[in-house]
């Protein structure tokens, strides 16, 4: 079984290298690298999340012809996640056996906000740093800073312009959904993902804010482990909580 792990905006595919230390022998991990960090720093930034859904594609397409797999997608990676399978399925290619969304809404759910990424530097890190995963050293060191800020302004850019529309086809996998009990995501939000699935949904609250997944590492493999061995798939342990 193959793990796909999409990042949460301004991160990097090295935010998941600790979990292969956590995950059954039985799961690769395969953390996905997107345009202009990492050891893709010098591409170019997507102009939208089409684009990064093509290109997240591209890079998973012949992994996916015979294995199984399954994808988990962060703040960021979770909207990613959920269009990338719609993506899979209008290509006719093998869909996910399950997908974990975490730390986000339902997309019917999102809200018009204001344009962030448009803000002067300081404004718009003052507003990273209100998400939780974002230190006051950082802001204050310009070294770090200038390298940092492109990133996190174009992932913010392609997620504010999104725009969802609805699709008559529901994710036909298995779903989980990760919430930090300390976000600001509602209970609404959540369990409005029910309305995207075919299938029932398993909700799992983790102490933390929006950013819960640093610091519940062994948590959140352990449910994954669960979740992804042969065992918890053939039963279908995919209901709501």
């Amino acid at each position: 079984m193959i793990l796909f792990c999409l990042p949460y905006a301004g991160g990097s595919k090295a935010i998941y290298y600790n979990w292969k230390n956590y995950l059954h022998p039985s799961i690769q991990l395969v953390p996905i690298e997107l345009k202009g960090r990492g050891n893709r720093f010098s591409e170019v930034f997507y102009e939208n999340i089409e684009e990064a859904v093509d290109d997240i594609l591209g890079y998973i397409k012949e992994k996916i012809v015979s294995d199984d797999y399954a994808i988990y997608g962060h703040s960021m990676g979770s909207l990613l996640a959920y269009e990338l399978y719609y993506k899979i399925s209008e290509s006719n290619l093998r869909k996910p056996k399950h997908i974990f969304f975490s730390g986000y809404e339902a997309p019917s759910m999102i809200k018009k906000i204001e344009n962030t990424y448009t803000l002067p530097d300081y404004d718009f890190m003052k507003k990273v740093m209100e998400l939780g995963g974002t230190t006051e050293a950082l802001i204050n060191n310009q070294e770090i800073l200038q390298i940092f800020l492109p990133i996190i302004r174009s992932d913010f850019k392609i997620v504010e312009n999104y725009n969802y529309k609805k699709r008559e086809e529901k994710i036909k996998c298995g779903v989980s959904i990760l919430n930090g009990k300390q976000d600001s995501i509602s209970l609404e939000e959540i369990v409005a993902w029910k309305n995207h699935v075919c299938r029932g949904i398993k909700v799992y609250n983790f102490e933390g804010n929006h950013f819960f997944m640093n610091n519940n590492v062994e948590n959140i493999t352990s449910i994954i482990n669960a979740t992804l061995t042969y065992k918890a798939i053939s039963k279908g342990i995919f209901s709501m909580a």
